[in-house]
């Protein structure tokens, strides 16, 4: 009896040091964070399989999606969806035969002059789960969920794939994708889905194999800057965060030559301001603005010249860098920016003293 109590004591202690081990593992950090509710989960929890699992219940219609499309996408996309100012045409290029057959005859046409986006997606989930949480692109995720099958399904009229009184739902989207003009054009007969388990057998794009013959005792791994793009957008080495081996190249000097060893920056007082192009820099203002020509909003230049005399114009820049808006320079709208007055005004007047560098 006394053999089996024992017995039954180890089995005891090991699953409670089994258990406990198991707690360690769940917060490896304790103290520092929390487990997530599972509301916060859903709230992540957003994207939609081909096979239309994780789909939301809703429907909206042909007429509402041009109404949507009309205030909150045709500023980028175009009013038929064919812009060509900044971003690529998603319309066009499919036919009523792409329809029937599900193969875009024009991709293999080179003389072709562009792919759009219905000629290329295969999935209208692709379409649904992109716009649901990627548009519109100054307020992602804004979108209702009735105004997301309203705006697929104008996108998708406009291509031809549904009609004029169309309403596309959770209950009829499979429907849809059996009209998609690419949808028999996705393969899985390639190396990047091998083995049964995706019904294909695909050879491999790469051979890994070891080569062990004829080997650089020293190979070196650099990038290359062509000379004529060398110090386009400054000193590299010193917009570099000074960890690891990373420095980044002296772009003031020619390549290969010799190059000072990097000085430690000075310690940066907390009284000091920041400068305007460390603002350019942190608040992503030179990902669609450069000094002298156009990106995807005007030059600061040419900012300059519009402004530059304007009475009011360090007040006018300042408020409109933190409000945002479109219309002035174009169709692409500019997303207000989260700085202070201070920082607006700072770069409200370097575009009006000329945004010198």
């Amino acid at each position: 009896m006394s053999s089996s109590r024992e017995r039954l004591n180890l089995v005891v202690a090991a699953t409670l040091v089994l258990l406990s081990g198991a707690a360690l593992a769940q917060s490896a950090m304790p103290g520092i964070g929390r487990p997530a509710t599972p509301k916060e989960i859903a709230a992540w929890d957003i994207d939609v399989r081909p096979d239309f699992k994780g789909l939301p219940k809703g429907s909206g219609s042909v007429a509402q999606g041009q109404d949507v499309w009309e205030g909150k996408c045709a500023q980028c996309h175009g009013v038929f969806g064919e812009s060509n100012e900044v971003f690529s045409p998603l319309v066009g290029g499919t036919t009523a035969e792409d329809i029937r057959t599900g193969r875009v005859a024009k991709l293999n046409d080179t003389s072709f002059p562009g792919r759009t986006t219905l000629m290329k997606v295969a999935t209208v989930s692709t379409l649904w789960d992109y716009i649901n949480r990627a548009m519109p692109w100054p307020a992602p995720k804004s979108l209702k969920t009735d105004e997301v099958y309203a705006v697929t399904a104008y996108l998708l009229n406009m291509g031809g794939v549904v009609p004029d009184n169309y309403v596309m739902s959770d209950k009829n989207i499979a429907e849809v994708q059996a009209r998609m003009p690419n949808r028999n054009g996705m393969t899985l007969d390639h190396g990047l889905w091998p083995g049964k388990a995706m019904k294909t057998a695909g050879k491999p794009d790469v051979k890994a194999v070891a080569c062990m013959t004829n080997c650089e005792a020293e190979p070196k791994v650099a990038s290359f800057l062509p000379e004529y793009a060398r110090n386009n957008h400054g000193n590299l080495a010193e917009q570099n965060r000074m960890v690891g081996a990373q420095h980044g190249a002296d772009t003031t000097r020619p390549a290969g030559s010799a190059v000072a060893a990097p000085v430690a920056p000075p310690p940066v007082k907390a009284e000091s301001a920041p400068t305007v192009s460390a603002l350019l820099q942190k608040y992503s203002c030179t990902a669609c603005h450069a000094v002298d020509s156009k990106l995807v909003g005007p030059a600061f230049r040419e900012i300059t010249r519009k402004y530059g005399s304007q009475a009011d114009g360090v007040a006018y820049l300042a408020g409109k860098i933190k409000s945002g808006g479109g219309g002035v320079w174009g169709q692409i709208p500019m997303p207000p920016q989260s700085l202070s007055d201070t920082e607006a005004r700072m770069i409200g007047q370097w575009l009006i003293n000329g945004a010198k560098n």
